[in-house]
C-alpha cells in the first residue's frame, strides 16, 4: 500500500490532506501522517500491540475519535503507532489491530486532533480528507 498524505499550509496548526482507495486506507494514511510528526517512523518498532474497537455518528467524527485513541494510547504508553491491520471500518464503526513502539525522541508534541473544517470527500480515486492537528 502506498502511503498517500502531504503537509498543507496552516497558520498555526498542521494541517494533513489525506488520501485512501478505501476508509480503511484513509484512516491508515490520517494515522501514518500523524504518527511522521510525532517521531522517526523508521527507527519506531512493532513491539507493543493494541485492540482499538470505535463507535462514532459519522465518518468524520470516528476519523477524529480514531486518531485521538492512538494519541491517547501513545502518550499512555510511550510509544507511537506505525503499523494497522484494519478489521472492520464503515462510516460508523471500527475495529483495528495497531502496533508501535518506545521512541527515544519526539520530533513534535501532538495536543488534539481537531474538527476544524474536516470533512471526507469521495473522489473518483476513493476518498479524500484534511486533518488539522494542534500542536
Amino acid at each position: 500500500m502506498d502511503l498517500r498524505f502531504e503537509e498543507i499550509e496552516h497558520t498555526a496548526d498542521i494541517a494533513m490532506r489525506v488520501w485512501g482507495r478505501d476508509l480503511a486506507e484513509l484512516f491508515i494514511n490520517a494515522a501514518c501522517s500523524m504518527a511522521s510528526h510525532l517521531a522517526d517512523v523508521d527507527a519506531v518498532g512493532r513491539t507493543i500491540e493494541r485492540d482499538i474497537a470505535l463507535e462514532a455518528y459519522d465518518a468524520e467524527t470516528l476519523l477524529v475519535t480514531w486518531l485521538g485513541e492512538l494519541l491517547y494510547l501513545g502518550e499512555r504508553d510511550g510509544c507511537v503507532f506505525t503499523g494497522f491491520r484494519m478489521q472492520e471500518v464503515t462510516p460508523t464503526c471500527l475495529r483495528a489491530v495497531v502496533r508501535g513502539g518506545p521512541v527515544s525522541a519526539y520530533q513534535q508534541s501532538i495536543k488534539a486532533v481537531t474538527f476544524s473544517n474536516l470533512k471526507i470527500v469521495p473522489t473518483d480515486q476513493g476518498y479524500e480528507t484534511t486533518i488539522v492537528f494542534d500542536v
